[in-house]
């Protein structure tokens, strides 16, 4: 079934239309209470489209400062194309284009004149795959931001590729090393390369997409305490497809199904006591 361009699965009658008109839980897009000041990134019925297709409907979401929101949802719901609206990488893709407002400590980031390269800045992304730059050095990918944007002070450039590795938590590992190759590191040494050099250029949200997919145990095990460590000076958003990670990681979590938001609130109440029917056939494996 087709419901607006969005995909739906034969397996599920579930519509965002039944979801509103049910008697039996609230509304999808029900919001935990965060005050105004407490709010970092403000998203207002945000729709996402490729082409004439869209991927995401109308969301709206407060992102609160200094906390791990997750967004989870099964293969194909709109949990990537919805972040990387949220740095304006959306636009990237040919035939993409974004309705609705985010705005960052009130600024709305697609407001005229407001540049994208800065948004990306500002709002830095670390992707599913390790995507270190195959012909830099360990200290070159780190320092990259401030290279292309002419940053020639060898002194505060080494200043701040040691503070970056040190927040990434791989400066003991690659100290002696940093002029090796960057993909000369482990899969999971590799993401947390990859987050130094977004945390080099001080971003105030940090998104990362699925970061520990492609990742064992042990080094999905670091980067999440690395996250945990991260939110004391970034917003961090993060999509996973792995539930038991958004409970350990995340202060707050998103459910989205089929380019809706159907549920939001705190990760504890959510995942014990979640509001919405649909939800709770998520969590518990009943369908995804």
């Amino acid at each position: 079934m087709n419901n607006g361009g969005i995909h739906m699965s034969d397996e599920k009658s579930y519509t965002a239309d039944s979801l509103q008109g049910a008697t039996d839980f609230p509304a999808p897009n029900n919001q935990p209470l965060i005050a105004p000041e407490e709010i970092r990134l403000q998203v207002e019925a945000l729709s996402a489209y490729y082409g004439n297709t869209l991927a995401v409907n109308k969301v709206s979401l407060s992102i609160k400062t200094n906390r791990v929101t997750a967004i989870i949802g099964p293969s194909g719901c709109g949990k990537s194309t919805f972040i990387r609206c949220l740095n304006r990488m959306h636009e990237v893709t040919p035939g993409a284009r974004v309705e609705g407002q985010v705005l960052l400590d009130g600024q709305d980031l697609y407001g005229l004149g407001v540049d994208p390269v800065d948004v990306r800045r500002r709002v830095g992304m670390v992707f599913q795959k390790p995507n270190v730059f195959p012909s830099m050095s360990i200290h070159d990918n780190v320092a990259a931001g401030y290279k292309l944007n002419g940053v020639r002070d060898r002194r505060l450039i080494a200043e701040k590729v040691e503070k970056s590795l040190k927040n990434a938590a791989l400066w003991e590992e690659v100290k002696d090393d940093l002029q090796k190759p960057g993909t000369s590191l482990s899969g999971g040494q590799q993401q947390r390369l990859c987050i130094a050099r977004a945390l080099a250029v001080d971003p105030e949200v940090l998104l990362m997409d699925e970061p520990c997919s492609a990742l064992d145990p042990i080094a999905t095990a670091k980067i999440e305490e690395l996250i945990h460590e991260l939110k004391d000076t970034v917003t961090i958003i993060i999509v996973t497809h792995n539930m038991q990670q958004a409970a350990r990681a995340s202060d707050y979590t998103a459910f989205f199904y089929v380019g809706e938001l159907i549920e939001f609130g705190e990760t504890g109440i959510l995942f014990t006591t979640p509001r919405v029917r649909q939800t709770e056939d998520y969590i518990t494996g009943r369908f995804g």
